[in-house]
């Protein structure tokens, strides 16, 4: 650790192991109380409506005959606390805040990937965020940075921003920081923060893709953010002589078969020198979930990733 007009910065980032995240936000990282607006068949044959949160949507949107989306609306109307419009935005980050807050106050205890954030926030490493939400990615990215301001304590804190600050010293070559909001807002622009129902990623991964369904718009938000961490790595030269790991998590067991067999299917042959572990975050008697490594090639020595960029 060395000091750069009083900023501490920490050089042995340097030495450091290749790992970064993507993350699930919902019952991963909180247990948020969003509720998803259906419908259920009451014993006298007609549909009232009901709100019910993530994890009974889990359980019942398999019975197709006792829940329907709104008939009003359909699926839109169902997730509309899910998106930006009529409050949205704001929604999310208040109920983002209340999520935390009951945390700290012993009320509830903190999604399986929560001490992983934290731990990634306070290390300055590169990580995205890949929910099924219909926000902005500007929006996800504010949820972020209040979890960084209501969750990490002050020498957190302190200790994000001089590894920040190493990194930037060695892979920008940089000689000269700017202030501690500049350098944070500069990281964040490193990360990726992708709701994959809004309709504006959706466009991008059809034009890209050709395909803008939901299934293939998250698994184009894993691809990019692994070539966007290939690129960063492949621009210092010879860094994939160090092994390089990305963890995804997910409490969505149909979610983490998907991406499991996309990263084995796929991913590990497009990004050989790449390890995948996949966190199934689903059972609640595991407290940080199952861990499954899907592709064991990020072994040190092993060639880069062809046409990462």
């Amino acid at each position: 650790m060395t000091c750069h007009n009083q900023k501490k910065i920490n050089l042995e980032v340097a030495e450091r192991d290749f790992k970064y995240y993507i993350f699930d936000w919902d019952d991963n990282i909180l247990k948020m109380p969003t509720k998803i607006h259906l419908e259920r068949l009451s014993p006298d044959g007609t549909w009232e409506p009901v709100a019910v949160s993530t994890g009974v949507f889990a359980v019942v949107r398999e019975k197709k005959d006792e829940y329907r989306p709104p008939a009003d609306g359909g699926w839109e109307a169902a997730y509309r606390d899910f998106r930006d419009g009529a409050g949205g935005a704001n929604l999310f980050l208040k109920e983002t805040a209340a999520a935390i807050e009951k945390i700290k106050s012993g009320e509830e205890k903190p999604g399986p990937s929560f001490d992983t954030l934290r731990r990634t926030l306070r290390e300055g490493r590169i990580f995205a965020i890949v929910t099924a939400r219909g926000h902005e990615s500007s929006t996800v990215r504010r949820a972020v940075k209040l979890f960084i301001d209501s969750v990490l304590e002050p020498e957190e804190r302190e200790e994000m921003m001089a590894n920040l600050r190493g990194y930037r010293r060695w892979l920008d070559k940089r000689e000269e920081f700017g202030t501690d909001r500049e350098e944070l807002a500069y990281y964040l622009s490193m990360c990726h923060f992708n709701a994959v129902t809004h309709p504006d990623f959706r466009r991008r991964v059809a034009r890209k893709s050709g395909d803008g369904s939901s299934e293939n718009a998250k698994k184009f938000a894993i691809r990019d953010f692994v070539a966007h961490v290939s690129h960063i790595l492949q621009r210092t030269g010879g860094i994939f002589l160090k092994p390089v790991s990305i963890g995804f998590s997910d409490d969505d067991p149909r979610n983490v078969q998907a991406v499991a067999s996309f990263i084995s299917e796929e991913l590990s042959r497009s990004f050989p020198a790449v390890k995948f572990v996949v966190y199934d975050t689903g059972d609640p008697s595991l407290a940080h979930g199952r861990k499954i490594v899907v592709s064991g090639n990020g072994a040190a020595g092993a060639a880069p990733p062809a046409g990462a960029q």
